[in-house]
Formats: structure tokens, C-alpha cells, sequence
């Protein structure tokens, strides 16, 4: 499967070390198969960074059998429940080799945000999800994974 990151580098040898905290899954190498939202992620880190954005092209192993996934089909409580987690330092995403479903972009994670302080419940929160267009992500967490899985392909800027 082809997937891409999005971002101001051309990265060859991926590393889940230069990931921020707090993120959807946790600390990883993050990867879409969306060709067009890995473009507004690099655009978007360009900007702060003012640079050029950079988008690098993977080929991602569809065998991953023999790794400890975590995949999430939908924005469901477990879901919720896991990006609320993270997003307040949990290491449960070390238990898996890589994690695999929707991004709490910054319109989810209003809705996220109002859910981990409290003010909403799961089912409010999880209604108020359900009228956001999510994307995909996969968070690679695993070096062995992404060293054995993970081919660079090319990278390009985005114009």
C-alpha cells in the first residue's frame, strides 16, 4: 500500500524519536494512504515553519500479520477513549507495533477536548463526531516495524 507524511523533509529512514507527545496514538511515525490530506499536513507545518512543504512516499507492507496491530474501524468510545489517552500522555500505545484509524483533526478535537475536560459525555461527544468528515492516519510505533516495512519510495515538494 502506498501511504505518505507530510511535512517540511525529505525522510528516508523513518523514526517514531522526532514524534511530538500527546498526539491521537501516541508517539509514532504517522502515515496516510490520503495523498491530498498528507499535502495539507505538510503545507500547514510549512507555514509554521516557514519552509517548503514536503511530502514523502512510502510503500507500506500489506503483511503486518506478524505485528501487534490496534485498528479502529470507526469513531466508537474505544476509539474516543484511546485518543483522549493519549492526548493526555497514556502509554497504551506501546502495546501495539503500530495503531490504525481516524484523525482528531482540529475539528474532532474541539469535540475531543470537550469530552476529556469533563463537560461532555461519551455518547454527546461521540454524536458530535459523527457530522466532521474524518481522515485516515496509521501510527507506526514500532522501529522493527517501520526498518522492515516501510519503504522510502520518493518525496516531493508540495507547490
Amino acid at each position: 500500500m502506498t501511504v505518505y507524511h507530510g511535512t517540511t523533509l525529505i525522510v528516508k529512514s523513518p523514526s517514531a524519536k522526532y514524534s511530538k507527545k500527546y498526539l491521537d496514538f501516541g508517539i509514532g511515525f504517522y502515515v496516510t494512504a490520503d495523498k491530498i490530506q498528507s499535502e495539507r499536513w505538510a503545507k500547514r507545518k510549512a507555514i509554521r515553519l516557514n519552509t517548503k512543504p514536503t511530502v514523502n512516499v512510502y510503500t507500506l507492507s500489506d503483511n503486518l500479520a506478524g505485528y501487534n496491530g490496534l485498528v479502529f474501524e470507526d469513531e466508537d468510545v474505544n476509539w474516543l477513549n484511546f485518543v483522549a489517552n493519549c492526548r493526555r500522555g497514556s502509554n497504551d500505545y506501546t502495546k501495539y507495533d503500530y495503531v490504525s484509524g481516524s484523525v482528531a483533526n482540529d475539528d474532532v478535537f474541539l469535540t475531543v477536548d470537550m469530552y476529556m475536560r469533563g463537560i461532555w459525555k461519551e455518547d454527546r461527544a461521540l454524536e458530535e463526531i459523527r457530522y466532521y468528515k474524518t481522515s485516515h492516519q496509521i501510527c507506526l510505533v514500532s522501529q522493527a516495524l517501520m526498518d522492515c516495512e516501510l519503504n522510502f519510495e520518493e518525496s516531493y515538494e508540495v507547490k
